[in-house]
């Protein structure tokens, strides 16, 4: 048979076609063999979920942001909290049915009257309109998607899918993405750090580390190194702390004394930490706000020194908290928000000071939470508790060039955020009360200085910390409340690179049956009398003199009624004692005796037969003279 193929394939020419025909005859002899053996026998090839069932499952339901008129587009999570906003649809009335036709056949009936004036007028469509004008038309969804595609295509913003990064139970206060894209840190007020990693990370989207920098103080602001090899840890304490890029601890900032009123003249801070960020250009400096009302720059490589102490200018002599702090894109100016609503500046600079190179008084009403620089250094963003966000130019800080009102904050470590191009500035809102709207991120242009879009994250928690990362594409944005807390990450699976794309992709391990988990059997010997430690001779020595027998403790001196609390009634500590004195036998003289003459009665027998020192000195000892008593000397 296979000579007769070979000939054929030789004569026809067509190797591929032989070669197809040969696959075929092997394929129908495999599947004969194989139907001889159960399913479970062989080599099982794993079924792989297409990436377009991946991403479909985490898409929003309503992914393109809206414009600032249009309502907000929110998350899977919410469908009723934005149909309950949603107008409902009028149903659009069934079209008219078309007139009979009767030039076909013959008209049965009287035939129909003439056409009045009025119907003519009706045709026309030039004539006046009587009554109200009709509503106008609802838009439709087709014209929805297509305002948000220009906007979308306009911005290129990555919201189509969205993941959740859970685990805290309180709200998630920090957060930083180092520069690579790889690890993301988020600190939360359950006191906790807690580690993801997207190259090891699979769909269940876990933490691998979580850490407790400080126990009972809430995690404030987080900030990679420029090298992203460590991490800049600021709580509610007044120590910052420095960690590896695993989580190792590498050290911690002195704390200052709080008992020396100048704060130049003390080693660290003395109140709780506010905000801190580690240098964009040199990986050794870092500058940290505190309570205590100073800004003060640290040496990473010397915890116990500082290099540089700023008190802000105020009003009146006293200590105002710096609620927030903020480097420039180059590090060679710093920002910080002042407790009183002022912003200042201070250039970097060679004999530079506490003294501020730009000034803005009273540029919010309440306290400033946020902090943000332009790239070129000309617009400084600002975010405050009063609801407000604010854009400044630093050449003309009299007036803000634009206030953005209506996002409420109630969160003190609210930020602000750039767009990779920097042709948008981000911002989230918290959740009031009485409010029906949630937790929104807000867009803003910065050319035209006017809102693009608001997108929902949440419809119950606030959005506190946001960020665009620039190699991801991806949109980071912390939430939460008194009971829960997550991080929302934004993607577009066509424009985002790497991050969330990786980890989503990644299935979890599924359980075998031939995993086996060996129940851990718990050996105790020690609760043996056979294998515990004999105790040290230190604690039986212990034992002993606690002991009154074993010890030989002396008895209480018999001071006072009740003798050392034994026996008040009895002035003894036997009855028979108390029996004697009570019936005369034992006489008590001591308390009537003269103790001088109760003592020199022992004298003679003490000069005839001396026992102690008196011998060696017999010879050469002088005869005592006593002197008189006094009451011999009375009588005379």
């Amino acid at each position: 048979m296979t000579i007769i193929m070979k000939m054929k394939c030789s004569g026809r020419g067509s190797r591929s076609l032989c070669k197809e025909r040969r696959m075929e005859e092997e394929g129908d002899i495999y599947d004969g063999v194989r139907a001889q053996f159960p399913l479970s026998f062989g080599k099982q090839s794993k079924p792989q979920t297409p990436l377009e069932a991946i991403h479909n499952a985490t898409r929003r339901s309503n992914s393109n942001p809206k414009t600032a008129n249009d309502l907000p587009s929110v998350s899977s999570s919410s469908r009723d909290w934005l149909n309950s906003l949603r107008p409902p649809k009028t149903p659009t009335p069934p079209p008219p049915l078309p007139p009979p036709d009767h030039d076909d056949g013959p008209m049965v009936g009287p035939p129909p009257p003439p056409p009045t004036a009025a119907d003519e007028e009706e045709d026309d469509d030039d004539a006046e309109m009587i009554g109200p004008p009709p509503p106008p038309p609802i838009a439709s969804e087709s014209e929805d998607d297509s305002d948000q595609d220009e906007v979308g295509t306009r911005f290129r913003i990555p919201l189509s899918n969205e993941i959740v990064l859970k685990g805290h139970t309180k709200v998630v206060s920090a957060l930083a993405v180092d520069h690579t894209g790889s690890r993301v840190l988020s600190g939360s007020y359950d006191y906790m750090v807690r580690m993801y990693d997207f190259q090891g990370m699979n769909a269940r989207l876990e933490s691998f580390r979580q850490l407790e920098p400080f126990e009972g103080h809430q995690v404030r602001n987080l900030s990679w190194s420029p090298t992203a090899d460590r991490f800049l840890c600021v709580t509610g304490s007044a120590q910052a702390k420095i960690y590896d890029r695993d989580g190792l601890t590498l050290g911690e900032f002195v704390k200052g004394d709080m008992y020396i009123r100048d704060l130049k003249n003390t080693k660290g801070h003395i109140s709780g930490l506010t905000c801190g960020e580690w240098h964009p250009k040199t990986k050794e400096t870092i500058l940290t706000s505190s309570e205590d009302g100073s800004l003060r720059i640290w040496d990473v490589n010397d915890f116990k020194s500082q290099k540089q102490v700023i008190k802000p200018k105020l009003a009146r002599p006293g200590r105002v908290p710096v609620t927030t702090c903020a480097w420039d894109h180059d590090g060679k100016c710093i920002a910080g928000g002042i407790g009183d609503g002022s912003i200042q500046i201070w250039n970097i600079k060679p004999g530079w000071g506490s003294r501020p190179d730009v000034h803005i008084e009273k540029s919010h009403e309440d306290d400033i939470s946020g902090l943000k620089f332009s790239s070129d250094g000309r617009i400084l963003l600002s975010r405050s508790f009063d609801g407000s966000l604010k854009v400044w130019d630093l050449r003309k800080t009299k007036e803000p060039l634009k206030v953005f009102e209506d996002l409420p904050n109630h969160y003190a470590q609210t930020n602000i955020a750039f767009s990779p191009d920097e042709r948008l500035f981000l911002t989230g809102t918290s959740v009031e009360r009485e409010s029906m709207t949630g937790g929104l991120l807000c867009f803003f242009d910065r050319v035209n200085l006017e809102l693009v879009s608001k997108v929902g994250i949440s419809p119950t928690c606030s959005v506190v910390q946001c960020s665009w990362h620039p190699k991801l594409n991806q949109i980071f944005a912390t939430t939460g409340d008194k009971s829960q807390g997550g991080t929302h990450i934004l993607y577009d699976p066509t424009v985002s690179e790497r991050g969330a794309l990786v980890c989503v992709a990644r299935a979890p391990r599924k359980k075998s049956i031939d995993d086996f988990e060996a129940k851990p059997v718990i050996h105790n010997p020690h609760a043996l009398p056979l294998f515990r430690d004999q105790p040290s001779r230190k604690r039986q020595r212990e034992k002993v003199l606690k002991d009154p027998l074993k010890s030989h403790k002396p008895e209480l001196p018999m001071t006072g009624p009740g003798f050392g609390g034994r026996v008040g009634t009895s002035q003894g500590s036997l009855l028979t004692q108390y029996l004697l004195k009570k019936g005369g036998m034992i006489k008590e003289t001591w308390m009537e005796e003269d103790p001088r003459e109760a003592i020199l009665k022992y004298a003679d027998a003490a000069a005839k037969d001396p026992k102690f020192i008196a011998p060696a000195y017999a010879e050469t000892q002088p005869e005592p003279v006593f002197a008189k008593s006094d009451s011999e000397d009375e009588e005379k």
